[in-house]
């Protein structure tokens, strides 16, 4: 099955390097590209991608704004917002307006294509070089509830954790000992508890809640 994907970015060589690794992936299609805010939210609902790799700061209205919009849709595309380390302020709201994840622009081929992938399968991913330093920049933590920990299990914990320092499922499964379809069940829980959409919220509740040191 092919990954369709819409690049959202006022930059054109940025949009041109995207497109020629994603278009040398098998599997993954890049259906249009749109300069502005606005033109990726009209793009996007007309051409219906899987996954839309969102720019913050573009013409018209910006990437959090276009995001918010294509999430109230009622079947909206998997979002991920592409950023730089200069535009760490916007990161939060990005992931809290409803994205599945942020990467930076120079993450690398990888990574660029391995967050596509992930979108796609209702998954997210979190560039793993940038988690701890923005989540930790980004969030105000309030002190703990006495309740917060005792929410999930001493397992649960160490897997909410591990998200929050932007490890993978791999990665998690190998330092815990553990499966991967066990890690992946206790995502599941973790999300259910805590009414978290993805990986992302999970990371953000780790850290809001001083679990992470």
């Amino acid at each position: 099955m092919t990954i369709t994907v819409l690049l959202a970015d006022d930059q054109e060589m940025v949009r041109t390097g995207f497109r020629l690794i994603l278009s040398a992936e098998e599997g993954i299609e890049v259906v249009g590209e749109a300069g502005t805010g606005d033109d990726a939210v009209r793009l996007a609902r007309e051409l219906r991608p899987d996954v839309v790799l969102m720019d913050i700061r573009m013409p018209g209205i910006d990437g959090l704004e276009a995001t918010k919009r294509l999430r109230a849709d009622p079947a909206p595309p998997r979002i991920v917002v592409v950023t730089t380390f200069d535009l760490d302020e916007y990161v939060y709201g990005a992931l809290r307006s409803g994205s599945c994840g942020f990467l930076l622009k120079d993450a690398g081929p990888r990574l660029l294509v391995e967050a596509v992938r992930a979108a796609a399968a209702g998954d997210s991913l979190v560039s793993p070089s940038v988690t701890v330093r923005l989540l930790e920049r980004l969030t105000e933590p309030a002190p703990a509830r006495p309740d917060v920990r005792g929410r999930l299990s001493p397992r649960e914990l160490d897997v909410a954790r591990a998200v929050a320092r932007g490890r993978t499922n791999h990665e998690i499964a190998g330092d815990l000992f553990l499966s991967l379809s066990t890690v992946k069940t206790h995502l599941t829980n973790i999300g259910s508890k805590l009414d978290a959409r993805n990986r992302v919220e999970i990371a953000a509740w780790a850290w809001e809640n001083r679990l992470v040191e």
